[in-house]
Order: C-alpha cells, then sequence, then structure tokens
C-alpha cells in the first residue's frame, strides 16, 4: 500500500503549467513565503520559471499581478508573468534564481552594491503611480498590526495574557508614535521590502524584487525601514545613518521639506522600524502556532533585541510599553 500523501494541488499546478508552456516539465518545492502561497521551480527544456500556486480560498492573485504591472512600468525589477490562471490561483513567473540579498549576505558577499541597486529602485517605487489605487496604511492598520504581538507573541511565547488594562495602556501609549507616522508624507510602499524579498539574478543586478502584492499607501519611511533595520539583519548603525542619510538627500522637495532636517528623519526612519518590530514579532509567533511553520520562532529574539534598541534610542519610557519587554517564557 502506498502511504504517500497525494499533492493534488501540485498535480493541477504542474498540469496546468505543462499545458501552458506546451512541453513537459519537472517540478521541485521551493521555500514557501509568509502566507498560503507555495513556490515550486518549474525546469523545461533548460528553461526554470517559478509556479506560484495560491490557494484561491486563501489568496488572490489579482493584487499580485496589478502589483506587479504598474511596478514594472516604474522601472522596478519584478518578474515576468508567462501564464497565469486567477480563478484555479496558478501563476507562472520568471526566474530569478536561489540567492536571496540575505543568502548573498550570509555567504560572505558585498553588501554596498545591493544597497545602492536597492535605494535606486526604492526610489522608482515611491515615484510610481499606482493603477486603481492602493489601500491606505492608517493609525487603524498600525493598531491591529501592533496587536499581533499582544494576541500571539504574548501568550503563546512569553505566557502572557495581557489584561483589558494593560492592553488599554499599551494603546494609549502607541497611539501618539503612530499618528506621527500616519501624518508623514504619503507614498507607494512595498510593505516587506528587506533582504529576503530581494533577489540577486544569475545574471547579477539589478536586484529582483518579489512578494509585492500587499504594497499600499503609506509612510516615506517605511520601506527604507524595512531594508535597514531589516529583522532578518544586523547593520552597524553608522552604515544605517550613512544610507538614511543618502535617501533622505535624494528625496523630492515636497518630501524633503516635511522634515526638520536628517536628524527628524532618521529618528521617525527609527521610530518607523519599530512599529515594523512590534508586527514581526506578533507575525512570527503566529506564523509558528497558527500556521505550524515553527522556524520563524528564531527570527524573534534578533527581532526583539532590534526592537530594544529602537525604543532606546528613541528614548522611550519603558514604563509605558513595559509588555514590549516581556522575555520569552523558558
Amino acid at each position: 500500500m502506498n502511504n504517500k500523501t497525494v499533492d493534488v494541488r501540485r498535480e493541477q499546478a504542474l498540469a496546468w503549467a505543462t499545458q501552458m508552456l506546451g512541453k513537459p516539465c519537472s517540478i521541485a518545492m521551493l521555500a514557501g513565503d509568509a502566507s498560503f502561497r507555495r513556490y515550486f521551480r518549474l525546469h523545461c527544456n533548460a528553461v526554470s520559471y517559478v509556479l506560484m500556486d495560491a490557494p484561491p480560498e486563501h489568496e488572490d492573485v489579482r493584487p499580485f499581478l496589478s502589483v506587479l504591472d504598474w511596478m514594472g512600468s516604474a522601472g522596478l525589477c519584478t518578474p515576468k508573468a508567462v501564464a497565469e490562471d486567477v480563478a484555479q490561483g496558478f501563476l507562472l513567473l520568471e526566474d530569478f534564481g536561489d540567492v536571496t540579498w540575505a543568502a548573498h549576505v550570509k555567504q560572505g558577499g558585498d553588501v554596498a552594491p545591493l544597497m545602492h541597486d536597492a535605494l535606486r529602485q526604492l526610489s522608482l517605487l515611491q515615484e510610481a503611480v499606482p493603477q486603481g489605487g492602493l489601500q491606505a496604511f492608517d493609525v487603524a492598520r498600525m493598531q491591529r498590526e501592533c496587536d499581533l504581538y499582544l494576541d500571539w507573541y504574548l501568550p503563546r511565547v512569553a505566557g502572557i495574557a495581557a489584561s483589558g488594562q494593560e492592553r488599554d495602556d499599551f494603546h494609549a501609549a502607541l497611539l501618539p508614535m503612530l499618528n506621527e507616522l500616519a501624518g508623514l508624507p504619503r507614498v507607494p510602499v512595498h510593505l516587506d521590502y528587506h533582504s529576503r524579498n530581494l533577489m540577486l539574478p544569475p545574471d547579477g543586478l539589478p536586484l529582483g524584487v518579489i512578494d509585492f502584492q500587499d504594497a499600499v499607501s503609506g509612510p516615506v519611511t517605511y520601506d527604507l525601514a524595512s531594508l535597514l533595520y531589516d529583522c532578518y539583519q544586523d547593520y552597524p548603525e553608522v552604515l544605517r545613518c550613512a544610507y538614511s542619510s543618502r535617501f533622505f538627500e535624494a528625496l523630492p522637495e515636497a518630501r524633503y521639506s516635511a522634515f526638520d532636517g536628517f536628524d527628524d528623519w532618521h529618528r521617525l526612519l527609527r521610530l518607523t522600524a519599530m512599529q515594523r518590530h512590534i508586527k514581526a514579532i506578533g507575525i512570527f509567533a503566529r506564523l509558528a502556532f497558527r500556521d505550524g511553520k515553527r522556524q520563524f520562532l528564531d527570527e524573534i529574539p534578533l527581532t526583539r533585541r532590534h526592537l530594544r534598541e529602537e525604543m532606546q534610542a528613541l528614548g522611550i519610557d519603558a514604563a509605558h510599553l513595559s509588555l514590549l519587554l516581556q522575555e520569552p517564557a523558558r
């Protein structure tokens, strides 16, 4: 008796891709992301493709295709769509290879050329004109993201159930900071512009930009905070400041003049990073305990250290946000 479970979606996706390409293909699983989407690599006559499997009951590929279109038109290096089936949730995409920014750096690669290209493409993104508009990354959304920390990290990792009063105090302490971020100049935002979503293709730069389907309209500081204060990297602050200054000095006048100099800009960049770290810790815990992706627990310690560093640099009184300092349960 064959005890192997048949992966029906995989077989359906392979059959669809083979039909689209008109030739037989081999298929292999690629690493997934923080969603229900899965990715496969297809090899067809020495050409490789990436096959996205997005189960329609969980994921809608239409936002991905919409963002892919306008980001590509803006000059970003996004994967070309070879074929699509919205109803089934299958996309066949250009393959950027296996080397993420994170993998390149881990192998000892130079980060400087990657940073230069990432800043160049980020400038293009912020000047892009999205089709059909974008959802606003507003205070309500930021609050919901921060609640992931309360709902997942605290009870599941730290072993703490926040009381109603503690939740209210947490919200009240964060609200002025979130209002400050919401008042910044708004631009198109990738939302996860970091070392695991920027690829180094086999032919070299430009970087391939992936995982962009959740793009929003949000603070001008957001994607740069994702890049420089990456949950998965630990860059020296002097390097972060240098690239932060370079990007700030190149801002269009209307955005540049919204800040009272570089110190004000960089403070708000770090405040943006703080909000991201709170969200990320909650997401990592949710991925581990809701979705069974326990490997994301390994990402929490560095992100928690980054969070403490932001709080210290910003002079935030820990007494008002003591829940953010709760250690994992032993």
